[in-house]
């Protein structure tokens, strides 16, 4: 079983309220079993929501509580973005999902870039929150760029 961000399938939950609707991704999972998730709703964030970045570090430094998620708005959104990380979790485990495909770039599912927390569209090397989580409980994750 596959996770797969359903931005990418044409679910309208991005943070503006659009999609990410990736053709190789379809044709890649025709045939394979899989399961569509949204960490930042799962969290309980609502679409459309005020675009968030993590603060200089990375996902994984977010599970340590070294750094914070904070909106363009400058609310703090750790916590809803920790929890939608879990409850990502807990579906992967539940379905017993070994791989995942996520959204690069996103704060929750980056998987080797991720927005530098200044809001000027800079990216940096780094992993989003729910993928930090997902790798450090032993399943893959990639991006829609690394599907050929």
């Amino acid at each position: 079983m596959i996770l797969v961000s359903a931005c990418l399938l044409g679910i309208n939950c991005k943070y503006n309220g659009d999609n990410n609707k990736n053709e190789k991704v379809e044709e890649y999972l025709k045939g394979k079993q899989f399961i569509v998730v949204c960490p930042e709703q799962l969290g309980g964030l609502s679409t459309p929501r005020n675009p968030s970045e993590i603060i200089r570090l990375d996902g994984k430094a977010v599970i340590e509580g070294k750094t914070s998620v904070i909106s363009n708005k400058r609310l703090d959104v750790t916590k809803k973005f920790k929890q939608g990380a879990m409850e990502t979790l807990k579906i992967a485990k539940l379905y017993g999902c070994k791989k995942a495909i996520l959204k690069e770039g996103s704060p929750s599912c980056g998987s080797s870039c991720i927005y530098d927390g200044t809001f000027i569209g800079k990216k940096v090397p780094g992993e989003g929150v729910t993928t930090a989580l997902l790798r450090q409980n032993g399943i893959e994750v990639v991006s829609e760029k690394d599907i050929i």
